[in-house]
C-alpha cells in the first residue's frame, strides 16, 4: 500500500478560541484508533468567516466545529441540517459529505448522552434549567426530544427565557414554563433533574456558584452542570452535600467530542481515552 502523507483535517472556527480544549480529546481519539486525522484550532473573525467556510471544500476538510460567534452565521453555508439543529437555530458541527456540508448541534446531544452514561433516563422527567443561552437552548430541546415531560426555564432575562419556552412548546411534546431568576431562587418542587446551563463557576471563577436556595435541592434529584473546568464545581458540591446525585460537565464535553468524532470519521469514539486525556489536561 502506498503511503499517504496527507492527513484528514478537522478543527474549530471561533473568536476567541485560544482556550478551546476540544483538540486535546479529539487528537487523543485519533491516536488511539490510529487514524490519520488532525484537529486544528483556528481563530476566525466574523469578517473572515465567509472565506473560512469556503475553504472547507477547497481544502477537502472532513468537517469543522463552530464556536462563538459563528454558530448561527454558518446556517446559510449549509446544504442540510439535523432536526434538532433546525429547532435550536444553531450549529456547532459540520461534516463534509462528498462536497455537501451538513450541520448538526451536538451540545445538547452530548448532555443527553452523558446522562445516559450515568444511567439517568429523561423519559417523563421534570427538568429545571438555569439559564437560557445557547447551551441552555440546545440542552432543553434535546431533553424534550428525548421524552422529558416538562422544562422550567429560570433566567434573569425574561425575553430570552420566554423565547426558549416558546421554542419547546412549538417543536416538542414537552410542557414548558418560565420563571424569573432572583437571588435565592428556590428549585421548583417536583424537579427531577436540575441543570446549571450558565458559565457561573467556570475557571478562573471557581468559587462562584448560581444564586439559588440550595436547601430546596433534595436527595431524589439529579443535578448537572455544563461547566467542565473545574470538573466538580461549587454548584455540584453543594448539591452533593444535600444528597443529590451529580453529573459533571466534563462528561458532557467528552460525549459531545465523541459525537463529533463519529460524525467525521464514521468510527466509534474511544470515550475512555478521550475522557482521560481531557481530565489530565485540566489536572
Amino acid at each position: 500500500m502506498e503511503k499517504n502523507y496527507r492527513a484528514e483535517l478537522v478543527g474549530v472556527f471561533g473568536d476567541p478560541v485560544d482556550d478551546n480544549p476540544t483538540g486535546v480529546l479529539e487528537e487523543a481519539g485519533f491516536k488511539a484508533l490510529g487514524l490519520n486525522y488532525r484537529y486544528i484550532t483556528m481563530k476566525v473573525t466574523p469578517e473572515d468567516f465567509d472565506i473560512a467556510m469556503k475553504s472547507l471544500r477547497a481544502l477537502h476538510m472532513k468537517g469543522i466545529n463552530l464556536t462563538m460567534p459563528h454558530k448561527i452565521a454558518v446556517l446559510p453555508y449549509l446544504d442540510g441540517i439535523s432536526e434538532a439543529a433546525g429547532i435550536i437555530g444553531a450549529v456547532n458541527t459540520v461534516v463534509n459529505r462528498d462536497g455537501k456540508l451538513i450541520g448538526d448541534n451536538t451540545d445538547g446531544k452530548g448532555f443527553v448522552q452523558a446522562l445516559k452514561m450515568e444511567d439517568v433516563a429523561l423519559k417523563n422527567k421534570k427538568i429545571t434549567l438555569l439559564g437560557a443561552g445557547g447551551a441552555a437552548k440546545a440542552i432543553a430541546v434535546e431533553c424534550a426530544l428525548a421524552g422529558a415531560a416538562s422544562v422550567i426555564v429560570i433566567n434573569r432575562g425574561r425575553s430570552h427565557g420566554e423565547e426558549l419556552v416558546q421554542t419547546i412548546r412549538e417543536h416538542t411534546e414537552a410542557e414548558a414554563a418560565y420563571l424569573p431568576w432572583e437571588d435565592g431562587q428556590p428549585v421548583p418542587a417536583g424537579t427531577d433533574i436540575l441543570i446549571n446551563a450558565t458559565p457561573i463557576g467556570f475557571a478562573p471563577n471557581v468559587t462562584d456558584r448560581p444564586q439559588i436556595d440550595y436547601d430546596t435541592i433534595t436527595p431524589d434529584m439529579i443535578v448537572s452542570d455544563v461547566v467542565f473546568n473545574p470538573d466538580i464545581t461549587e454548584f455540584l458540591k453543594a448539591a452533593a452535600k444535600r444528597g443529590a446525585k451529580t453529573v459533571s460537565g466534563l462528561g458532557m464535553l467528552v460525549c459531545q467530542g465523541a459525537l463529533n468524532f463519529t460524525i467525521w470519521t464514521g468510527r466509534e469514539a474511544p470515550y475512555d481515552v478521550m475522557y482521560e486525556a481531557l481530565k489530565k489536561e485540566f489536572a
